[in-house]
């Protein structure tokens, strides 16, 4: 079965969400559990003890938080699994449907990537 990780980005900083959205989201996440669909997931802290390595010209670098230049961070994440790509982006809107629902006043940016089984080995 396709396995397709969700992410949820907002902006950083916007305070905690309702607890209608947490309320809503332990069903959602309960039903999908239940049936086999999500294999794991959560949320995330925020980016001040995020680290990161990054590698430029052949060095590593590592470079600590906070970050000014980001505007929008993943706040959280789940990998799920479904029967088919049709059946994966009617339940990733579902998702996006509960945040506008139980807290409109917040961008969120609902991705859905699908998890490669590959990669494919190089030809050369």
């Amino acid at each position: 079965m396709p396995r397709f990780m969700g992410f949820v980005r907002m902006e950083e900083n916007i305070g905690m969400p309702p607890k209608s959205l947490f309320e809503a989201m332990d069903v959602h996440i309960g039903e999908r559990a239940a049936d086999g669909r999500f294999v794991d997931g959560g949320g995330l802290y925020g980016t001040e003890d995020a680290i990161n390595f990054v590698v430029r010209d052949g060095e590593v670098t590592r470079v600590d938080g906070p970050y000014a230049e980001g505007k929008e961070v993943v706040g959280g994440w789940a990998i799920m699994e479904y029967a088919d790509l049709d059946a994966a982006i009617a339940d990733q809107r579902e998702f996006a449907e509960l945040h506008a629902t139980h807290w409109p006043e917040v961008t969120v940016v609902a991705t859905l990537r699908q998890i490669s089984d590959g990669p494919d080995a190089p030809t050369e």
